[in-house]
């Protein structure tokens, strides 16, 4: 499988040639770099968004309405979380080609499989219509989907990281995340449209198909996009110097084991955050609060402007007072205001929902903003995309799938505080993973770094 990828995916273009008076071309605008970075995580997030508020609010009804309401919202979560056990195993497939034929390419496919399973989602027939292969086909597409997205967010960090300058680097190589937090607004933005525009009957039946079928625009704009920008310097350095990783992942795992670990302990936080303040909170806010539909969606919006603003404004102090700082001060104050989200939330007003989520998601976006710059900065070249894709993808299915999926059974039996100091538990794991990594900004990703121990193709 691996030499028929290989085979299908074109061989990396030439550095690019000598303008015709002999002096070289100049570096490709990192406006141009930063809008291809964008593109591909706003389609991964929309489609991995759209999916867990479809998750939370529609498809307990139409895959799983056998199991009741209570089976049918867990096994909803368990296919979103079928997709991060997927991430990791993206993270080494796709981050193999990205690091021998690289990132460009690599990040074409990843765009196109994203966009193909999406698709098909919205296409796909209810339990009513062919009863147990609804929920078979859905678990086997959202795979599809997680492989994707594992190669996804690491390839375009990279692609970002490695054309910006050092002194920026923070701030260019947010716009993958800053991607992301646009996608939750443009996913809960879709389904409010649908939700204030058509009868909660209309919505279930058919309705929650469209911004499924909505992500073809945004494939086509990414597509148009990623075909126009040329390879990284940095990877065309190391291609030329040193030549590539024939094993990427063993190369990762034998020079920088510690590394990974590390690395993905730091992330977990993040994205715990993000995934219980955009996903699981819809659920909580319509079924355990009593909030409407429409309102829990337009508070989600709300969320993701906040996550968007974070973003920039993290990325932007990490250039200034470094990346550790950053994320350090950021997981202290995660790990108070996680103790006391659910007490917040659980005055079942509509206020304290508007602060609970949007608050959550910016703490989750001001770590996120520096995420990009932070994990790039800690991989040498030769294995950058596989280890920065895959420390990401292992924190996104600690952080991201489990704390969903549990959370619902750990409030029942012992309240939403319980859950909350199990946040606050990952938040403190995360500030000791950044403080023994220490400072990344200084350091320089285009240094080709040898090792005896890498095995390279030149």
């Amino acid at each position: 499988m691996t030499h028929s990828l290989e085979r299908a995916i074109p061989t990396p273009p030439e550095p690019p040639a000598p303008a015709p008076d002999g002096t070289p071309r100049k570096p490709q605008s990192m406006k141009r770099v930063a809008t291809a970075s964008f593109i591909g995580t706003v389609i991964e997030f929309y489609d991995f968004n759209i999916y867990g508020v479809a998750a939370a609010l529609v498809f307990p009804k139409v895959f799983f309405p056998a199991l009741g309401p209570v089976a049918g919202i867990v096994a909803s979560f368990a296919t979103l979380g079928v997709a991060f056990v997927a991430r990791p195993f993206g993270s080494i497939l796709f981050g193999h080609f990205g690091d021998r034929l690289g990132r460009k390419q690599t990040l074409i496919v990843t765009m196109l499989l994203m966009g193909v399973s999406t698709l098909l989602v919205g296409l796909m027939p209810t339990s009513a219509t062919i009863g147990v292969a609804a929920p078979v086909l859905i678990v086997l597409l959202r795979v599809l989907q997680g492989l994707a997205a594992g190669g996804e967010w690491g390839g375009a960090v990279l692609f970002a990281s490695e054309n910006a300058s050092k002194e920026r680097r923070g701030f260019w190589s947010m716009f993958p995340s800053f991607g992301g937090g646009i996608a939750i607004i443009l996913a809960n933005a879709t389904f409010f449209a649908t939700a204030v525009g058509m009868s909660d009957d209309a919505f279930v039946a058919w309705g929650w198909r469209l911004p499924f079928l909505a992500s073809i625009l945004l494939i086509a704009v990414g597509l148009w996009v990623r075909l126009s920008i040329a390879e990284t310097p940095v990877f065309q350095k190391q291609a030329e110097d040193m030549g590539v990783a024939r094993t990427p992942f063993l190369d990762a795992f034998r020079t920088q084991p510690g590394q990974i670990l590390l690395a993905t302990g730091a992330t977990t936080m993040t994205l715990s955050l993000t995934y219980v303040g955009g996903t699981y909170l819809t659920n909580y806010g319509t079924t355990v609060l009593g909030l409407s539909r429409p309102s829990v969606l337009a508070v989600a919006v709300l969320s993701g402007v906040a996550i968007s603003v974070a973003v920039v404004l993290g990325a932007m102090l990490s250039d200034r007072i470094g990346r550790r700082r950053t994320i350090v001060s950021v997981a202290s104050v995660a790990i108070v205001w996680t103790l006391v989200l659910f007490p917040i939330l659980d005055t079942r007003s509509l206020a304290a929902f508007a602060v609970g989520a949007p608050v959550t998601l910016f703490i989750s976006g001001l770590a996120t903003g520096p995420l990009g710059a932070f994990l790039s900065e800690l991989f040498h070249t030769r294995y950058r995309y596989t280890a920065t894709g895959l420390s990401y993808s292992l924190a996104g299915m600690l952080g991201g799938a489990v704390p969903p999926l549990i959370a619902g059974p750990v409030i029942s039996a012992w309240g939403g505080f319980a859950f909350g100091v199990l946040l606050a538990l990952v938040a403190l794991m995360s500030l000791v993973c950044v403080l023994v990594i220490g400072e990344t900004r200084h350091r320089d990703l285009d240094a080709v770094q040898p090792d005896s121990t890498a095995s390279t193709r030149r």
